[in-house]
């Protein structure tokens, strides 16, 4: 991928943790709602629930999946393990032990949430960079450093919208659970 105009910082911490994700992000972005505990619930032993989930918090949290799934902070794999009741979360070491299952379940994530690699749409992100910077004067840093929706949706993975949604299922997933007021639960039951 071309990253001559990004600046150093930018492609430093991209794709991997800058630290650890503070509370309120881990509370948006690694919170485990229904549709991901039915995901993770396919699987067996604790070490796939962990992995599985630190995927799926991963590939949300930073729009890519990570070589070694298990390079995330303590606080991350913490609060993911808590969620699902494993004890101890140093039991994902055994999660690398077979390669494939990191890919399987790379593939499945992709899957659900309609997520397309980079490489499947670089020429496509290519062509609306370069239109957007002769349309709106604006040059490829200034583009990147103020992302649009548009811009984001084309970063590494880039989620599928599909007819008639406003935002993709990873994005919609992203924002964390829903907050009701009371009148409006009274109105869906």
């Amino acid at each position: 991928m071309p990253v001559e105009f990004l600046n150093d910082d930018v492609v430093a911490k991209y794709g991997r943790f800058d630290g650890p994700p503070s509370r309120a992000e881990l509370e948006r972005v690694f919170f485990l709602d229904d549709a991901g505990k039915a995901l993770i619930a396919k699987r067996r032993g604790g070490h796939l629930k962990l992995g599985f989930a630190l995927q799926l918090g991963t590939v949300r949290f930073l729009r890519t999946f990570l070589t070694d799934p298990l390079d995330v902070p303590t606080e991350v794999m913490d609060f993911v393990a808590e969620q699902l009741e494993i004890a101890d979360p140093l039991c994902v070491k055994r999660y690398t032990e077979r390669e494939k299952t990191r890919l399987d379940h790379m593939w499945e994530i992709r899957r659900v949430f309609g997520l397309r690699d980079f490489a499947e749409v670089e020429d496509e992100l290519t062509a609306w960079v370069d239109a957007r910077a002769w349309m709106f004067e604006e040059g490829r840093t200034a583009i990147n450093e103020v992302p649009t929706p548009e811009q984001r949706q084309v970063l590494m993975m880039v989620p599928e919208i599909r007819p008639g949604m406003r935002m993709s299922d990873l994005e919609r997933w992203r924002t964390g659970p829903a907050r009701a007021s009371s009148p409006e639960m009274v109105k869906t039951l």
